[in-house]
């Protein structure tokens, strides 16, 4: 976040390269951009309700989550989100471990999306 940033307020809160967006900002993006998010709950969590076309990749499963993003292109937009916003977190820190560049996480959390 710059100086003038913080001096005038930014409705998007930053991380490193980790965008976190309030639920409004999170719809918007998903929805212009056509992008099918990525829930990183596990599987019970994500059956007991989900962002529409949002993808099941359990944080807690670290083969399958390293296999399934190692095949996404880095240079293109990802969009994850948990519970609450802590696990989403680790998981888009992990992403940028990995090279992706752009990594957005939804403030709060499926919670906040209710």
């Amino acid at each position: 976040m710059s100086f003038l940033d913080a001096i005038f307020g930014k409705k998007k809160e930053t991380l490193g390269l980790i965008a976190i967006l309030n639920k409004n900002e999170y719809a918007t993006a998903i929805v212009t951009n056509k992008i099918k998010p990525i829930d990183v709950r596990t599987a019970s969590e994500f059956n007991s309700g989900h962002i529409k076309n949002a993808i099941n990749i359990d944080f807690f499963n670290p083969n399958n989550f390293k296999n399934y993003f190692e095949k996404l292109d880095r240079n293109k937009a990802i969009y994850v989100y948990c519970r609450s916003g802590a696990r989403s977190q680790k998981a888009a820190r992990k992403l940028l471990n990995m090279g992706f560049l752009e990594v957005y996480d939804l403030k709060g959390g499926y919670s906040s999306w209710n």
